[in-house]
């Protein structure tokens, strides 16, 4: 198997610079906020192993909301990020990225601050680059070669199938398996289709898994006196902020809602980026990294199958810290519009959407760290939409293909592999095509 990957590059643009950047980053499209695949700054067609990619600006428009607390608005730094995922080995993307495309890429990081210095692009990559806290794939193993792939054999096969449909109509499920089975055999010997065998697991990053796997379980056994003897402490404190914390969750002015929605919504998939300040104080900090951590442990060993939660419609997602854990950036990539995204959270992981956004400055008030929050459905949307950020340029591999396509697709090919099936076997997995 191929794990998946992710990084992202982010450095501070000064003021002087953004405009200019703004510009450059409008080339790279095809329209706003879509990549051109083969455009001359980044062509992100170039790199096979890329799922999606993103160039943004983190420019908090919601930075004085701290000032709700007492407290004066601070002076944080607007960065230019660079992010994305792409498939194993992880350790040569940034040295393949300076190769392929460094004059594009010097030319864009020339904006950030303290570039000049630097004379090899990808080590500066590198020393910018900022881990996840958390991150989440809808299908861990599931690599572009096998998208594309899988694909390609579902077209050719409902090309063949619409093509001898008078033939196949008269046969018995088992039979119109092994006919297309041996359909798509030819396509292969010919060299029309490929059906690339899975490159063998890493022993390196196999053995951190399972060290990541009974490692937390182990930590957290040992914090639980801890823990327990703190709980009436931590619970106390959690009501308290629960009890005090303001919301801010007016309705986002018509400029920001309109730039947002004109890079939304033109095909199947959609990217969001969001970018806030987390509430003040030692407490919310660290209750955040808590549950962060915890995220990253289900999405690294028990959501990876095609799910986060009950939610099945995001490829990817990540939870960044910036500023010294005082800000943190969230963005995603997923299937349909972004009002079924909000609903499908609210009405099935609320509680999830609680527990990291409800840190953050404003959010709708919730009682327990899970309970209530986004369930105050009109305000989520609010505050969700108002620290939205434009993405200014955006990658996608594979537009118009949703993750139950390419679920359905691998399932396909696996059922093509497959030396025979029973006639009610055959029957299902024709239900597919």
């Amino acid at each position: 198997m191929t794990p998946q990957f992710h990084f992202m590059v982010a450095a501070p643009v000064p003021a002087a610079g953004i405009e200019y950047l703004r510009k450059l980053l409008l080339t790279m499209n095809v329209a706003s906020g879509d990549a051109d695949p083969a455009n001359s700054v980044f062509p992100f067609g170039e790199f096979p192993r890329l799922h999606f990619a993103r160039f943004v600006i983190l420019s908090d428009r919601t930075m004085a909301d701290i000032t709700v607390y007492g407290l004066p608005a601070p002076s944080y730094p607007t960065y230019l990020a660079f992010l994305g995922e792409f498939d194993g080995p992880d350790e040569d993307i940034f040295a393949e990225f300076g190769e392929r495309a460094g004059a594009g890429l010097a030319q864009i990081f020339s904006c950030c601050e303290g570039f000049s210095a630097w004379r090899d692009i990808a080590e500066w990559m590198r020393a910018h680059d900022v881990p996840a806290s958390a991150m989440y794939i809808n299908q861990l193993g599931r690599t572009m070669l096998s998208v594309r792939e899988n694909m390609a054999l579902y077209d050719a096969l409902q090309t063949y199938i619409e093509a001898h449909d008078a033939t196949l109509r008269v046969q018995a499920a088992a039979g119109i398996f092994a006919q297309l089975k041996r359909f798509v055999s030819g396509e292969v010997q010919e060299g029309r289709l490929s059906l690339t065998p899975q490159e063998p697991t890493s022993a390196a990053w196999e053995l951190k898994r399972i060290l990541h796997l009974i490692g937390v379980p182990i930590v957290l056994l040992l914090l639980a006196p801890v823990l327990l003897l703190l709980s009436p402490l931590l619970i106390f404190l959690l009501w308290r902020h629960e009890s005090t914390d303001p919301e801010i969750a007016p309705r986002i002015d018509l400029e920001h809602a309109n730039t947002l929605a004109a890079i939304e919504d033109r095909d199947t998939n959609n990217q969001f980026s969001a970018f806030g300040s987390i509430k003040p104080g030692p407490f919310r900090r660290w209750l955040l990294v808590f549950v962060l951590w915890m995220i990253q442990y289900t999405t690294q060993h028990i959501y990876n199958r095609g799910r986060l939660a009950r939610v099945s419609t995001i490829h990817f997602a990540r939870w960044v810290w910036i500023d010294g854990h005082k800000r943190l950036f969230f963005a995603s990539n997923y299937d349909g519009s972004l009002e079924a995204y909000m609903d499908d959270f609210i009405n099935k992981v609320s509680f999830g959407l609680n527990a990291v956004f409800s840190n953050g400055i404003g959010y709708p008030t919730s009682r327990c760290l899970i309970a209530q929050g986004a369930k105050d459905e009109q305000k989520f949307k609010y505050y969700i939409r108002r620290h939205q950020l434009p993405t200014e340029v955006w990658y996608n591999a594979h537009p118009g293909l949703s993750a139950y396509a390419m679920q359905r697709n691998e399932a396909i090919r696996q059922g093509i592999e497959r030396g025979s099936m029973t006639e009610a076997e055959a029957s299902a997995w024709l239900g597919l095509l």
